[in-house]
C-alpha cells in the first residue's frame, strides 16, 4: 500500500501510496463506493479515523486552503491546517507535503504541484500560508512524480515555464524538449528557507505508480501528511 512511509518528526508520519492501495480518486470514472472503501483503508493503515483525511478538488490553480475540523473538500491544489491530515492525489504531477513547527504543534501541508501549479508558484504560497501560520523549520517531502528525463513538452512550453522556474529546463533521454517539474520544485523550495528531505522515483518509469503519461485513463495514488500524536 505504501511505497515509502516514515514518521518524519515525533508524532508526524509522511507517506506515498502505490498501486496496491488502489485508485484513490472519484473523477477519474471509478465506482465512488470503491474509492471510498480504498480511502478508509488507507486510513485504516495509517491509524487514522474513518473520514479524517483531507482531500481536495485539484484544479492545477493557486489556491491555498486553511483547514479546519468542518472544512469540506475545497477547490484548492492546497491545504494548511494544524495537525489535520492531508491528502494529494497524482498520476505524474508532484505530490508535495510539507511540515512546519507551530507554536502550539506541528503546521502541515499537503500541494498538488503539476506543471501550472510549479510554474506560478503553489508551493510558495503554501509555505506563504504555512508561515502566516506560525511555521518556522519548514522541510518537505516531494512523492513521486514524472522525471526531466521523460516528462516530454513542445519546445516553446519548455521555453515558458523555464523563464518562471529556470529550473525546470531539461531534456529527455532522447533528446528532446522536456521539464524538470521536481528541480524546478526544490529550486523554489530551497530559496524559499525550506529543506527537501525526500523526492521519489519517475512515474512513468515506475510500473508499481499510476501514470497519465503512461496511460490516460488511469487511477490516482496519494501524498499523505498526518500528526498521530
Amino acid at each position: 500500500m505504501f511505497l515509502w512511509r516514515k514518521e518524519v518528526r515525533p508524532g508526524v508520519s509522511v507517506a506515498f501510496t502505490d498501486n496496491r492501495a488502489g485508485n484513490l480518486a472519484l473523477h477519474v470514472g471509478d465506482n465512488p463506493a470503491d474509492v471510498l472503501q480504498r480511502r478508509q483503508a488507507l486510513e485504516d493503515a495509517a491509524g487514522l479515523a474513518h473520514g479524517s483525511l483531507r482531500f481536495m478538488e485539484q484544479v492545477h490553480g493557486t489556491a491555498v486552503e486553511m483547514m479546519d475540523p468542518d472544512t469540506a473538500a475545497p477547490t484548492a491544489d492546497a491545504m494548511v491546517s494544524r495537525g489535520l491530515p492531508l491528502a494529494v492525489m497524482v498520476a505524474d504531477c508532484i505530490p508535495a507535503v510539507l511540515v512546519g513547527e507551530g507554536p502550539h504543534g506541528p503546521v502541515l501541508a499537503a500541494v498538488h504541484a503539476g506543471r501550472p501549479g510549479v510554474a506560478n508558484g503553489i508551493l510558495l504560497a503554501a509555505v506563504e500560508k504555512m508561515r502566516s501560520a506560525g511555521a518556522a523549520g519548514i522541510h518537505a517531502w516531494l512523492g513521486p512524480s514524472i522525471c526531466g528525463s521523460c516528462y516530454e513538452v513542445p519546445a516553446g512550453l519548455r521555453v515558458g515555464v523555464a523563464a518562471q522556474v529556470p529550473a525546470t529546463w531539461s531534456t529527455t533521454s532522447w533528446g528532446t524538449p522536456a521539464l524538470d517539474l521536481p528541480a524546478g520544485a526544490r529550486s523554489q523550495l530551497e530559496a524559499a528557507g525550506v529543506t527537501v528531505e525526500y523526492a521519489g522515483p519517475c512515474t512513468l518509469e515506475s510500473d508499481g505508480l499510476f501514470s497519465y503519461r503512461r496511460s490516460s485513463t488511469t487511477g490516482r495514488f496519494a501524498g499523505l501528511v498526518w500528526s498521530h500524536g
